[in-house]
């Protein structure tokens, strides 16, 4: 497996470094840790050019050092321009299986803001991303937001290949998207037969089901037991995933980057983006 870690001077990037050196990794697994300096014209002298660089330079190695600390392999490299812009073009040069982001910053030299770099990493990337936030290192407990599609079969894939710490826990969740107004979609406005709309909420139910056990026949494979969890929709997906989230002191959230079905629900941009950018845990959105 392939990481790139980005990271900046703030505690948020140390988190992100305390939590990759906390887990558990594939054999060989390969960690590449960058940082970005900001374009120079930004500075106003040579020396503060200079200075930036070798303190970015020194930030990487170290990241590397702490790593390989662990036993990983890892390199550091600094380079200069857009974060957002060099992140994405590193990771296509690099094809990694993952960008590990943090998910706020307060550096001068970088700007990893949620909602910059962050999302922009997330909507853009091609490979799977991890927004981490700051917290207890390690994972627990694992949330897996689930529609059926096949986007949502790799993430429970993602999860069941990968090592996890001894014990943790992981929640398979979907949610019922049938309502009145996903209903007369299907019907005629503005009348809504309610003879035609209870097989729809059947459907919708089923579905839910259905994706809810294809996920757990994949994590049972690595998880000795998987908690199913079905959710009636009463607010938008995201607010029903983060509020799952929430109550089951989810670490981390999994999913994937969109779904298939006609209400497109967990498109990326949509559930998947909002989810990431709003969770008060670890988001990963996987490709």
């Amino acid at each position: 497996m392939k990481v790139l870690v980005a990271v900046d001077h703030s505690a948020a990037s140390q988190a992100v470094l305390k939590e990759v050196a906390a887990r558990p990794w594939p054999p060989k697994t390969c960690m590449g840790v960058l940082n970005v300096v900001e374009p120079v014209h930004l500075w106003t002298t040579s020396q503060t050019v200079e200075e930036a660089a070798h303190q970015s330079t020194a930030l990487v190695q170290a990241a590397a050092q702490e790593l390989g600390a662990k036993g990983l392999e890892a390199s550091g490299i600094s380079l200069a321009g857009d974060p957002k812009r060099v992140i994405l073009d590193r990771a296509q040069q690099t094809n990694p299986d993952f960008i590990f982001v943090g998910s706020q910053a307060a550096s001068a030299v970088t700007r990893f803001l949620l909602g910059n770099v962050g999302s922009s990493v997330v909507r853009h990337a091609t490979c799977s991303v991890e927004i981490v936030r700051a917290g207890k290192s390690g994972i627990r407990k694992i949330l897996l937001a689930t529609d059926g599609s096949e986007f949502s079969e790799r993430a429970a894939r993602s999860i069941a290949e990968r090592p996890w710490p001894a014990g943790t826990e992981i929640v398979a969740l979907s949610v019922v998207e049938l309502t009145l107004n996903t209903a007369q979609a299907w019907l005629e406005p503005p009348y809504v037969d309610s003879t035609q709309l209870e097989p729809l909420r059947e459907q919708a139910m089923k579905r839910a089901q259905n994706a809810v056990g294809a996920a757990a026949e994949i994590l049972s494979k690595a998880f000795p037991k998987v908690q199913e969890s079905i959710s009636v929709l009463l607010d938008g997906p995201k607010n029903v995933i983060l509020d799952e989230a929430g109550k089951i002191g989810a670490d981390l959230v999994v999913v994937g980057s969109h779904g298939h079905r006609g209400i497109e629900r967990f498109m990326l941009g949509s559930v998947s983006e909002g989810v990431a950018l709003h969770a008060h845990c670890s988001v990963e959105v996987i490709r």
